[in-house]
């Protein structure tokens, strides 16, 4: 009787279904509890029993110590034919459009458990990752995938999360995705009915309506799954004519998607992410589809492209650049990082963005990284203590002025630009190796003005201050230079500093190297 009960016990804080830690003591009877539960389901039973054993499942799941029963070829066939995957069967798409048809409520109900279930032990199972790909589960998920104007939420939901899943810890499924099952092309579809996407162009989908409810909050969360879905399958670029037509249709999706609203602004905030995300996969020969919409019109000073989409990248920017305590490198790289690469290869991108961003300098009595502009934070991210973060941030902006080291100085002094001229072997000035057009930038004359009395290492015009020799003695001014020279060669021969100097080339090395090592002549104008 005290077993019986303790099992009862155990069963029931079993499928409390806020359960996701569990005692190591009872890992046992949760194998046991793994094993009944999988040979009920192997049994022809109602599904209100289905239903029951699943859940039970979906929470035992959660323990990666318990699963070994699941993970067997047997246990992952069995939740893939509850999940109606046909798990290592080729599916008759029609049979299967007829079998969603006839379903009941009940039985959808153990559809989306089994595909929950499916989620997490492939998450927490390297074992069962494998017999996925064994059983070939990624057949059944594209095969659902074809039927998705019909399927019900959940079960679009926890099938695209089991594609995403499958695809990010499983590199070697994503070929197979992307050639064998055209993976891409049934996302691509998903987004267009899921987004409501209408065609006014070959690559130009209808402007939303302004007046026209938020999107659901259903209809975003399948929109998200599918984009991460995406993003794994665009990790490496194969090429090719259909895929360059594929990408393109994908950026045209992503250009609406950034026009639309959800019902909760951090919810948009989120969808937003994973397209900037997705964009980032993309060739960036194919962002012109962000601002080329013909139909909808653009602005002529920017020879008539669209820069609505452009504007929203940079006011997302600015919104993670204001949120407290955010996670940088998370939150803002990815945008930076697409900014600029669009910027580099789209001149109508990069002269727009300028101008939100590094408009033309007048009041320069304040340091470049003090205040509120989008500028001044920027500069401020150009000395973060993370380092992608304050590179991307330097690129971003040095891309801006068109790979310049007297552009970029003169937005942002040489101290907080010395990183990114260090990194680049630009000490000494010069370019980039990117072209860009030759309009050029006309200063205020403000700036002009002010440009004689501007501190090149702070970038800004400093307050006179007292020069604390000017009342010494020639004897005073020589005994501190030379107390001053004995500090610096006693710090050097403990390795406290090590004196530095410019080579030809732009880099640094050590001084007594500049020295020793004439200047190369190169014989030629590399400009």
């Amino acid at each position: 009787m005290p077993t019986k009960r303790k099992s009862r016990s155990f069963c029931c804080s079993i499928i409390e279904s806020h359960t996701f830690s569990f005692d190591q003591k009872e890992e046992t009877l949760r194998i046991k509890l793994c094993q009944g539960v999988l040979s009920v389901l192997g049994r022809q039973v109602q599904p209100s029993c289905q239903k029951t054993c699943l859940e039970t499942l979906r929470i035992l799941s959660r323990d990666k110590r318990v699963l070994g029963p699941v993970a067997t070829r047997e246990g992952m066939l069995i939740l893939g034919g509850m999940a109606r995957l046909n798990a290592g069967e080729e599916g008759d798409e029609n049979q299967k459009s007829s079998q969603e048809d006839t379903q009941t409520e009940e039985e959808e109900r153990v559809v989306v458990e089994a595909l929950k279930c499916l989620c997490n032990v492939v998450y927490n199972s390297p074992a069962a990752q494998q017999v996925s790909v064994d059983v070939q589960l990624a057949h059944g998920l594209c095969a659902i995938l074809r039927m998705a104007r019909t399927w019900h939420h959940e079960v679009g939901l926890f099938t695209l999360r089991l594609l995403f899943l499958l695809s990010a810890l499983r590199p070697d499924v994503r070929g197979v995705l992307r050639r064998e099952l055209h993976a891409m092309r049934l996302l691509t579809e998903v987004l267009e009915h899921t987004l409501d996407v209408s065609w006014v162009g070959p690559y130009e989908a209808a402007r939303p309506d302004p007046q026209a409810l938020p999107m659901p909050s259903e209809d975003n969360e399948r929109t998200m799954e599918a984009l991460k879905a995406l993003f794994n399958l665009t990790l490496s670029d194969t090429g090719g004519e259909e895929d360059d037509h594929q990408f393109r249709l994908i950026a045209a999706i992503l250009r609406r998607l950034l026009m639309l609203k959800t019902e909760i602004e951090e919810k948009t905030e989120e969808a937003h992410s994973h397209a900037i995300n997705l964009l980032n996969n993309l060739p960036v020969s194919c962002l012109d589809v962000l601002i080329d919409v013909p139909v909808q019109g653009g602005l002529e000073i920017y020879g008539g492209k669209n820069m609505d989409a452009v504007q929203m990248l940079i006011d997302f920017m600015e919104k993670r650049m204001d949120k407290q305590g955010s996670n940088y490198k998370e939150g803002l790289t990815p945008v930076l990082s697409l900014l600029t690469e669009g910027s580099r290869q789209h001149r109508e991108i990069r002269r727009y963005i300028k101008a939100q961003v590094l408009p033309p300098l007048k009041d320069v009595k304040i340091r470049p990284e003090i205040g509120t502009t989008t500028r001044n934070k920027l500069v401020r991210l150009m000395t973060h203590v993370d380092m992608g973060v304050k590179q991307t941030a330097a690129e971003f902006l040095f891309v801006l002025c068109k790979e310049s080291v007297d552009n970029l100085l003169k937005y942002t002094g040489y101290g907080n630009a010395a990183g990114l001229l260090v990194a680049r072997g630009l000490l000494a000035g010069g370019r980039g190796e990117t072209q860009y057009s030759e309009d050029e930038d006309s200063d205020t004359e403000e700036y002009k003005t002010a440009k004689p009395f501007i501190n090149p290492i702070t970038g800004h015009v400093e307050e006179p201050m007292p020069n604390p020799i000017e009342e010494m003695t020639e004897e005073q001014k020589e005994y501190e230079a030379q107390k001053l020279v004995n500090m610096f060669d006693k710090l050097s021969r403990q390795n406290v500093i090590r004196p530095m100097g410019v080579m030809p080339d732009g880099t640094l090395a050590p001084l007594e190297e500049t020295l020793c090592d004439p200047p190369e002549d190169s014989g030629s104008d590399s400009d």
